[in-house]
Formats: structure tokens, C-alpha cells, sequence
């Protein structure tokens, strides 16, 4: 059975849904593993490649949280983010293998345009969208802007994830928008 992807955490049955698939990881449910994966993995994939700016790193660092996630699993205590437990976990996680391979390169444009593409629950049309934002943004605001319209986070969320405040999050959100804007109107993105 083939699971449609949808909004993360968008509502609060969403959030209900991804601790009772937690739930089901740590008592062994594979199937509630492959659920979760397929719910949350351009969420998780979009934070390891803003992070380590390799597209392959960031599929082994993808790979890597959902194993980490079945070890673990036990340790979600529910009423807190789901969503921001498992993207706390790929944010560790990729900046752990970003110290190990001490290296830094430069995303080409394909691999940012497979951010959206893999992001649940995301329209054409609005995939079309963040591709044009991707290519206006920072990296920090490609994160910020992947994480809240592709992922559903919060802002208090996301500033917990990349450990920013809130009103840096919010800033540069709307910045971010701000260069889209200029962008789909045909002038130059400043």
C-alpha cells in the first residue's frame, strides 16, 4: 500500500499521527518506520543538505536519521514536536558528518531543485515556487523557507531546530519571501 504524502505537523492530527508512528517504532513496527519515513524524509533530507551543501552526503545523513530514529525512538516523549525531534536528530546528525569531513561545498543548482521535489504533501505549482525561491535565497533562509512551506513547522520551531531566535527565523522569512516576490516579478533579487 503506497502512503500519500501530505503537510507535516499542519494540524494537530498530523502531530497525533507522528507520535502514535513513533509510538509504533519503538515498540519494533517496521511498516509504522517506513510510514514515518515516507511522511518525513524531504523534511529530513532538505535540513542535511542546507546543512552539508552535498546532495549525496545528505541522502547517507537521510539514511542515517531514520536508522538513528528506529534505535530511538523510545526516547520521543509525545507531547512535545515530533517533526522537530526527528529534524533535530538530521540536524545533529549532518553537522556531526560536517566536523568529520571537515569539508564545505557549493549545492549545484539540480540538487537544491530536488529539495521541493522530495518535500511531502508540496503541488506542482508550488514546487515551481520554491525552486525559484532556492535559487534567490541564502542558505539559511533556503532552510527556514524548506522548512515552513515544505515541512508546516512553526517559526518557534524552526528557531529551536537551527537554534536561532524567533525573530531572526521570522526576519529572515520574510526576507526570504521579500526575494521571491522581486524575483517572480522579473527584477533582480537583492
Amino acid at each position: 500500500m503506497q502512503q500519500t504524502e501530505r503537510p507535516l505537523e499542519a494540524s494537530s492530527s498530523d502531530r497525533a499521527r507522528l507520535e502514535t508512528l513513533l509510538t509504533g517504532v519503538a515498540a519494533g513496527d517496521r511498516d509504522a518506520l517506513g510510514r514515518l519515513y515516507a511522511d518525513t524524509r524531504g523534511a529530513v533530507y532538505a535540513m542535511a543538505v542546507g546543512i552539508l551543501k552535498n546532495a549525496q552526503e545528505a541522502q547517507d545523513v537521510t539514511q542515517d536519521v531514520f536508522v538513528r530514529i528506529w534505535d530511538r525512538a523510545g526516547q520521543y516523549r509525545p507531547g512535545g514536536s515530533p517533526m522537530g525531534w526527528v529534524l533535530t536528530l538530521a540536524r545533529n546528525l549532518a553537522l556531526m558528518r560536517l566536523r568529520q569531513t571537515g569539508r564545505v561545498s557549493s549545492l549545484d543548482d539540480d540538487a537544491w531543485e530536488a529539495v521541493p521535489a522530495q518535500a511531502p504533501g508540496v503541488a506542482p505549482e508550488e514546487r515551481a515556487v520554491l525552486q525559484t525561491a532556492l535559487a534567490a535565497l541564502t542558505d539559511q533562509e533556503r532552510q527556514i523557507v524548506l522548512l515552513h512551506a515544505a515541512s508546516g513547522l512553526k517559526h518557534r520551531e524552526i528557531g529551536q531546530i537551527l537554534d536561532m531566535p524567533v525573530a531572526t527565523v521570522l526576519s529572515k522569512y520574510h526576507r526570504a519571501l521579500k526575494k521571491l516576490r522581486v524575483r517572480l516579478e522579473g527584477d533582480d533579487a537583492s
